[in-house]
């Protein structure tokens, strides 16, 4: 499965009949590896502070979050794990993986649980797709095999995905 199809298929998907405004994977380094139409084009210091966030948590607070040029205001999250962010009817929701952040922007009606539901239910099934990529192709039939067991999960119904998250 594509990290396209990540976005398009399971960060884009109907939750309650609402979605999700826009998503992307990114990689720690701020390189895209997916990203939804509306996904704001953002800057290199704007991940940076990000993950300085992760590292730090709290260091956004007195700044804001921004992304896009879009500035939220930093509210509750999981120290090293979530951060989220309000503005207005909307906000954003970013969830560290060992090697990228899933974001998930919202606006009303969207509710600011059902965004929180989205990134933290992809996250779930992308560690054994991350050590995939990571692995060199010499070692990735190893890869595969250590992964086979989750492999066939990657190709789940999107309900499949939010039952996952509410049994962890």
């Amino acid at each position: 499965m594509s990290w396209q199809t990540y976005v398009d298929d399971h960060l884009m998907c109907d939750i309650d009949g609402q979605r999700l405004t826009a998503a992307a994977i990114v990689g720690h380094d701020g390189s895209v590896w997916a990203q939804s139409e509306l996904f704001p084009q953002y800057k290199p210091e704007e991940i940076s502070a990000i993950m300085k966030d992760f590292d730090e948590p709290g260091s956004l607070a007195p700044t804001g979050l921004y992304l896009g040029g879009t500035k939220y205001m930093v509210i509750q999250g999981e120290p090293g794990a979530v951060i989220r962010g309000k503005k207005g009817s909307g906000g954003v929701t970013i969830k560290k993986t060992n090697l990228a952040l899933i974001f998930g922007i919202y606006v009303e009606p969207m509710t600011p649980g059902q965004c929180n539901m989205i990134p933290a239910a992809v996250a779930i099934q992308m560690p054994c797709r991350s050590l995939e990529l990571s692995l060199s192709e010499g070692v990735k039939r190893a890869g595969d095999r250590l992964c086979s067991s989750t492999a066939s999960d990657l190709a789940f119904p999107k309900r499949k995905l939010f039952s996952t998250l509410e049994s962890h």
